[in-house]
């Protein structure tokens, strides 16, 4: 547990036997620590020292109040587990949609305290979000408040590809039933949408950084496009773009694959320079 403005931060350790790097994972809204490489042993399997934690108002964390669900507040939170858990060295961070974001706003601020980062499933272009999209996080909200998880799924379910839609609402309804504080999440799908990690893809440029971006394909899973993971890759300096072939499961919903691919990536040239090796 993790004490940060005024709230707990509940968050568990992994640590391989021959520690080569330490990553700090970032789930994405809704979900819960478990949600980024989805319970996979992977990483700590070869060498790595996984960092996990609840974001605020979600899983077994504490609640925050009304209007500081943002990512000033939730990079805010990421660098106080940082501190307080990983040491002096440089870190990686790996964080999947609302977790890249968070990711990406710490990372503009404290690119020298990073080796590297693996950015799964990026949204956001920097710009207000349309108020089409706000209405649709609004509903969401409107669904976990008045009915429970049934009543999130309700309001979830219309927007499903068809081919997908069991296994979406199997893995939804699992990761909604694992939070302490449902109306804290309601919250938080009401004003995580309407923050910005940052001004326009532009500002992306100046994080010069190791960065691995992981896109999905639109067919399986449109609300995270695959052209702005591609249009984030293009954006930053260091940055290589992975993704599954066309009709495969998203390599975000793949526990092991992905695991491997962040492996490789914190096993490359560049990052380990940046962690001094």
């Amino acid at each position: 547990m993790v004490k940060h403005d005024g709230l707990g931060l509940a968050g568990e350790e992994l640590v391989g036997d021959d520690l080569a790097a330490s990553i700090l994972l970032l789930h994405g809204l809704t979900a819960t620590r478990r949600y980024v490489v989805h319970r996979s042993r992977l990483l700590p399997r070869r060498g790595l020292r996984i960092v996990s934690y609840d974001a605020r108002g979600h899983g077994e964390s504490d609640p925050a109040p009304a209007g500081s669900y943002d990512y000033e507040h939730l990079a805010a939170d990421a660098g106080a587990v940082i501190d307080a858990h990983m040491g002096e060295g440089r870190v990686l961070l790996a964080g999947h949609s609302m977790g890249a974001h968070t990711a990406t706003a710490y990372a503009l601020r404290n690119a020298d305290r990073l080796a590297g980062a693996v950015l799964i499933g990026p949204v956001v272009s920097g710009a207000p979000a349309p108020e089409e999209t706000l209405a649709y996080w609004d509903r969401l909200a409107d669904g976990l408040e008045g009915g429970g998880v049934e009543g999130f799924l309700r309001a979830y379910e219309g927007d499903l590809a068809p081919d997908w839609r069991e296994t979406v609402l199997r893995f939804t309804r699992e990761r909604l039933e694992a939070h302490r504080h449902p109306e804290a999440v309601a919250q938080a799908l009401r004003e995580v949408p309407r923050s910005r990690p940052f001004d326009g893809l532009a500002e992306l440029e100046f994080l010069d950084l190791p960065v691995l971006v992981v896109a999905s394909h639109d067919e399986a899973d449109p609300g995270h496009p695959y052209a702005v993971a591609e249009a984030w890759a293009d954006s930053l300096p260091q940055a290589r773009l992975l993704s599954e072939e066309p009709g495969q499961s998203p390599l975000a919903w793949q526990g092991g694959r992905l695991s491997r691919a962040i492996a490789e990536f914190c096993e490359s040239g560049p990052v380990r320079e940046r962690l001094g090796d």
